[in-house]
This record gives C-alpha cells, structure tokens and sequence, in this order.
C-alpha cells in the first residue's frame, strides 16, 4: 500500500506506475492522478501537442506512399482486407501467437491469402522477418 501524493488516497502498488528510481519502485502519485494531470495539460496545450504530432517523423510522405502502394499492391490490398475484416467483426485480434501479448498486428505469410493472419506482437513479428525476410507475393 501506498498513499498518493497529489489525492491522499492510501491504494495498492499496482495502482500505481512502476518508477526504478523511487526507493519503492513505484511513481508517487497514483495512476489516475497522472491521468487527470495529463488530461488537463492536453486540454490546455492543445494546439501545440498537435503541432508537435504533426511534425513528429511518424507520418510518411504522401509520395512515398503513393509509390509504396504501388510497388506493392498485393501487400496494400491485404493490409486494407483485413482492417476491413477487423472493422465488420469477420476477423478478431487474437493475442501474439509467441508469447501471448495482447497488444499485436497481422502479419501475412502469402499475400495471395489476405485475410489468412497470423497475429505477433510487434517484437515478434520484426523478429520473424530478421530471420525469415518479406512474406510471399508482395507484388
């Protein structure tokens, strides 16, 4: 047990966020109060967070994405069947098929099956294509 810094409230370790340089391991304030303290920093700063987003290098060119859906349309297609699948309820996540993770993505052996899925968690799926290189029939 612990008790929060910012509420007072007394709530078990698991409440609260694991912090390796806290004498106890744990953040000292609790989960939910890191929570409300970033929402309201969000709601404040909005404009600049999304600034900020906008220019993180996570988003590709459109160019380059143009180009990459053409270099392969097998594998874009597939991409695009199985979002459609997940979003109709005809396919469903399933955890990482190594170790069991929830949070995954599909990966595709033969793109000439596109909704035949493996589902890996990230680690595991860049793992898989180290070792074993591009699934079958991008093109």
């Amino acid at each position: 047990m612990k008790i929060c810094r910012d509420c007072g409230a007394e709530k078990p370790l698991d409440e609260y966020h694991i912090h390796n340089q806290m004498k106890d391991g744990h953040l000292n304030k609790c989960k939910e109060c890191v929570r409300s303290r970033i929402g309201r920093h969000r709601e404040r700063n909005i404009d600049k967070i999304r600034a900020y987003d906008r220019g993180r290098g996570n988003r590709q060119d459109k160019s380059y994405i143009k180009e990459y859906r053409e270099k392969y349309p097998k594998k874009y297609k597939s991409h695009i069947s199985v979002g459609n699948a997940l979003r109709s309820g005809k396919m469903k996540k399933l955890p990482c098929e190594v170790c069991g993770e929830a949070k995954v993505v599909g990966h595709h052996d033969d793109y000439n099956y596109p909704l035949s899925v493996r589902w890996m968690c990230q680690a595991h799926h860049k793992q898989w294509h180290a070792n074993n290189g591009e699934g079958l029939n991008p093109l």
